[in-house]
């Protein structure tokens, strides 16, 4: 299974950032309020309670955790729609792009617009998603064998250490499934979320195209309908040159 490069780390690093200025507030409320279509009662509803733990590690005030849920009954509420694009970036990497927006005439030319000014390009349906498949993603902040085995035996796929944590996959049915049993266990679980996950990474060593490729990401994270950001790019440049 592949890695995960810098941009991980670096991903959350802003988040914690932008938590604090309450940017993530509201892209979390659009995933709450996504996922409470299904049901509002997250006992019942797995990907509810994952995105209200999200929203929890991000400190979010459990008024504005309320107020997303109640969203998916008020009939008054702006109607939110996922979609999903595709990109292709600096050094021919694959992108894909999660939104939830009320308005695709909106958000497509603003998600086109940054891919451009930051040389890229909107792909065709199709045409990057192949390169990555769809996975549910644990991390659990322990690195020793114990942890290893009991991730493994919880019902994980494949688990790595990377960044002083362990990475754990799993099919997209079982994710809850087993973040739950990890959790039995008593490991720390510090995010359990749905990515796409490259097939293949494309190692990048030279700083200066890291840097923009980073400068795209973090550009593209900024857009208020942009939920999640996903690439084959595997950064492994110093970027201190």
């Amino acid at each position: 299974m592949s890695g995960h490069s810098k941009w991980s780390t670096i991903k959350r690093e802003k988040g914690a950032k932008d938590a604090k200025r309450g940017a993530v507030f509201t892209k979390i409320g659009n995933m709450i309020a996504i996922a409470a279509r299904v049901g509002t009662d997250p006992n019942m509803n797995s990907n509810l309670a994952m995105a209200i733990e999200k929203a929890k590690q991000a400190n979010m005030p459990a008024v504005n955790i309320q107020r997303a849920i109640d969203r998916a009954a008020d009939k008054n509420a702006t109607v939110l729609e996922e979609t999903t694009y595709e990109g292709i970036g600096p050094g021919g990497i694959g992108i894909i792009i999660e939104t939830a927006t009320d308005n695709k005439n909106r958000t497509f030319p603003e998600v086109k617009n940054v891919l451009t000014k930051n040389g890229g390009r909107i792909a065709d349906a199709g045409s990057v998603m192949f390169q990555f498949t769809h996975k549910g993603v644990i991390r659990v902040a322990e690195t020793n064998e114990d942890a290893l085995l009991a991730v493994l035996d919880a019902g994980a796929e494949d688990a790595i250490e990377e960044d002083g944590e362990l990475t754990v996959y799993t099919e997209l049915k079982n994710l809850a499934k087993v973040r739950s049993a990890i959790i039995v266990t008593g490991l720390n679980v510090t995010t359990a979320e749905l990515q796409y996950v490259p097939n293949i990474l494309v190692e990048i060593d030279d700083p200066e195209a890291a840097r923009k490729i980073i400068k795209l990401f973090d550009t593209l994270d900024d857009l208020d309908d942009v939920v999640n950001i996903h690439s084959n790019a595997d950064i492994t440049a110093d970027l201190s040159l």
